[in-house]
């Protein structure tokens, strides 16, 4: 599970181009949006086209959605739940 953390942490540095920002210093239950990482709707889509691209999961309902993409502990929850 952690290792999954640390893939995702890492994925969303990479693909998001967070240069000023480490693995560590994303809280697993912090909000990625708003007032927590900060991110927006060009980053949920770049977030998006990764878990389809690499775990081959698609996020079809935008209030699911919203759910999933609301912090690292509930992408992993998603991935981990679609792989059962």
């Amino acid at each position: 599970m952690k290792d999954l953390i640390l893939e995702l942490k890492g994925k969303i540095i990479n693909d998001l181009g967070l240069e000023d920002i480490t693995p560590d210093e994303i809280e697993d239950d912090a909000p990625l949006f708003g007032e927590g990482l900060g991110l927006d709707s060009l980053d949920a889509l770049e977030i998006i086209i990764m878990l389809e691209e690499d775990y081959s999961l698609r996020l079809d309902d935008a209030e699911k959605a919203r759910e999933i993409l609301s912090s690292i502990n509930s992408l992993e929850s998603f991935i981990q739940d679609a792989k059962k």
